[in-house]
C-alpha cells in the first residue's frame, strides 16, 4: 500500500503522515523542504528566487522519490506527504516563459523514473484556516506569506486534483473542522475512509466526510 497526503501548505500533511504511520505499519516519506537555501528569500521576493527555490525542490524530491522504489518492492506500506507531481503545480504559479519551459523538460525527464501512489489523500480547507494553521506552527521563513499567495495555491489544488485530474485514484477530506490531533474519533475517520476507498479490511460502509470525496 502506498498512499500519499497532498493538500495546500499549512493543511497539515505531516502531521497526517505521522498519525497514519502506526496505524497502517508503514514506512514514512516526509518532505525535505527545510534544506532549501532558496526558501525563505523566496517568500520575500517570489520573482526573484522562484526559478532557484523550485529547481531545488524539484531535484530534492526526485532523489527522495527513488527511495520509495525498495520498501515497495519489499511489500512495505508506505506514506508520504506529499507526491512528486505536486511539484509541477508550484512550477505552473511561480515561473513563467523560458524558465518554465526549462522546469517542465525536466521535470517530465525525472518523472518517468517515478512510482505512482496507489491513493492520493487530498485534505482541503478554505484559505483563512490554511493562514490560521500557518501562523499556529511560526515557521521563521512562513512569517512573511502572502495571503494571495495561499489562496491563489489553494485554487490551484482544487483545480488540480478535481475531477478532471489524471492519475492515481484521490480521496477528498474537507478538513475545516476536523482536529485528529486531538480528537481521536476524527482520526478514526479519516482511517475508515481510506480503508474503505483501498477496500482494506475492517472497514464500514459509506462514511461521508466530505461532499467533495471522490472513490
Amino acid at each position: 500500500m502506498y498512499i500519499a497526503i497532498e493538500g495546500a501548505i499549512g493543511v497539515g500533511k505531516t502531521t497526517l503522515a505521522r498519525l497514519l504511520q502506526p496505524v497502517f505499519k508503514a514506512q514514512l516519506l516526509l518532505e525535505v523542504f527545510e534544506e532549501n537555501p532558496f526558501l525563505a528569500d523566496f517568500y520575500t521576493d517570489r520573482q526573484r528566487y522562484a526559478f532557484q527555490t523550485q529547481i531545488f525542490f524539484l531535484l530534492s524530491r526526485y532523489h527522495q522519490q527513488k527511495a520509495v522504489v525498495p520498501p515497495l518492492k519489499n511489500g512495505d506500506n508506505l506514506i508520504a506527504d506529499y507526491t512528486f507531481e505536486k511539484d509541477a503545480l508550484f512550477a505552473g504559479i511561480n515561473l513563467k516563459g523560458d524558465e518554465l519551459d526549462v522546469y517542465h523538460q525536466v521535470h517530465e525527464a525525472l518523472a518517468e523514473k517515478i512510482p505512482l501512489p496507489q491513493l492520493i489523500l487530498y485534505l482541503k480547507a478554505d484559505t483563512d484556516v490554511l493562514m490560521q494553521r500557518i501562523a499556529s506552527r511560526d515557521r521563521h521563513y512562513e512569517r512573511n506569506m502572502e495571503r494571495a499567495y495561499i489562496d491563489e495555491l489553494n485554487h490551484a489544488y482544487d483545480e488540480f486534483f478535481g475531477d478532471g485530474h489524471n492519475g492515481p485514484q484521490v480521496l477528498a477530506i474537507d478538513t475545516n473542522n476536523l482536529n485528529y490531533v486531538a480528537n481521536a474519533t476524527d482520526l478514526k475517520k479519516v482511517e475508515d475512509r481510506i480503508r474503505q476507498t483501498l477496500r482494506l479490511r475492517p472497514y464500514q460502509g459509506e462514511l461521508p466526510l466530505s461532499t467533495a470525496d471522490r472513490s
